[in-house]
C-alpha cells in the first residue's frame, strides 16, 4: 500500500554511485511524491526506472529562475514534491538553497531525509582528524583566486574538504602544496563504485602518482589541519618570493604567516631583504 504524504518539500538524498545505497525511506517518499524536482531528468529517470517508479519530473538546476521556483512552490503547497540532485544529498554544492529558504518563509513544510554524501564518506575514509572539519565546496577555477581561497582557509584548525574534478586535480594539488606546505592530503575518488580509492600523502607525492595514473571520476580532496609546529621542509624564501611577485611585502608576509604559522614580523623583515 502506497504511503500517504502531506503537501510540502521533501529533500531526498540519492546514491553517489552504488544504487544499493538508496534508503528504504527515500524509496517510500519518491513513490508517494506527486512530482520530483531534479537537476537532470535523464539521470533521475535512470534511478526511478531502477526503482520501478514513473513520476512527473521537473527540472530544477543552477539555471532555474524565479519563475521556476514559484511554480514549484505553488505545487508543493498542494502536494508532496521530492527534491533530488544527480547524486548525493541535495543542496550540498548543488542547487536548492533558495527553494528551501522560500518554502520556509511561506510556511510550507520542509523535510530532509538523510542519506549518501561524498564529503562525509571521504572524511571517514581519509584517516585525517575528524573532530573538526570544514566543507568548502569547489575551489575557484582561476589560479590566483584558487590560491587566495586556500590562503584564506590556511589558519582554520580543521580538516578542509573540497570537491574537485579530475582535469583540475594536478593544478589544485600544486596550489595546496604552495599555499599550505607540509599538510597531509587525501584524494578520495569513485566512492561507492568498483574502483573506489582513497590515497593520502603530500601534494607532490599525489601529483606524481596521478601524473602516472590519471584520475577519473568525481573527487573529494581533504587537507589536514595546520600543525602546531611549522613543517621543517618549508622553503620560506621560495614562498615569500612567490608572494612578492604579486603582493607588497606586508601582504606577502601576512599570507606566508597564515600558511606556516611563522612570525609575521620576521617574515616581513625577510620579505624586505628579498624584494
Amino acid at each position: 500500500m502506497e504511503q500517504s504524504l502531506s503537501p510540502g518539500l521533501y529533500i531526498v538524498a540519492t546514491p553517489i554511485g552504488n544504487l544499493g545505497d538508496i534508503t528504504l525511506r527515500a524509496v517510500d517518499v519518491l513513490r508517494a511524491a506527486g512530482a520530483v524536482a531534479c537537476e537532470d531528468t535523464r539521470v533521475t529517470g535512470k534511478l526511478l526506472n531502477h526503482l520501478g517508479l514513473k513520476k512527473r519530473m521537473i527540472r530544477y538546476d543552477d539555471h532555474a529562475g524565479e519563475g521556476d521556483r514559484e511554480r514549484l512552490l505553488a505545487l508543493m503547497a498542494s502536494e508532496p514534491v521530492a527534491l533530488v540532485s544527480d547524486a548525493g544529498t541535495p543542496l550540498i554544492s548543488d542547487p536548492g538553497y533558495r527553494l528551501v529558504k522560500l518554502a520556509r518563509e511561506r510556511d510550507i513544510p520542509v523535510t530532509s531525509l538523510p542519506g549518501p554524501n561524498a564529503a562525509v564518506m571521504a572524511m571517514t575514509l581519509s584517516g585525517l582528524p575528524n573532530d573538526r572539519f570544514l566543507f568548502a565546496g569547489f575551489l575557484p577555477n582561476k589560479a590566483k583566486a584558487r590560491e587566495d581561497a586556500l590562503s584564506e582557509l590556511a589558519p582554520v584548525r580543521a580538516t578542509l574538504i573540497f570537491y574537485e574534478t579530475a582535469p583540475r586535480l594536478e593544478a589544485t594539488l600544486g596550489a595546496i602544496g604552495a599555499v599550505l606546505p607540509g599538510r597531509e592530503v587525501a584524494v578520495a575518488r569513485e566512492l561507492t563504485k568498483r574502483f573506489e580509492e582513497c590515497r593520502s600523502g603530500t601534494p607532490s607525492e599525489l601529483s606524481s602518482h596521478y601524473a602516472a595514473h590519471p584520475a577519473k571520476g568525481e573527487i573529494v580532496l581533504l587537507v589536514a589541519p595546520p600543525s602546531d609546529e611549522p613543517a621543517e621542509d618549508v622553503d620560506v624564501d621560495a614562498m615569500l618570493q612567490a608572494e612578492l611577485a604579486q603582493n607588497k611585502p606586508s601582504q606577502a608576509a601576512a599570507r606566508v604567516a597564515k600558511a606556516t604559522g611563522l612570525d609575521r614580523k620576521s617574515l616581513y623583515a625577510r620579505a624586505m631583504e628579498l624584494k
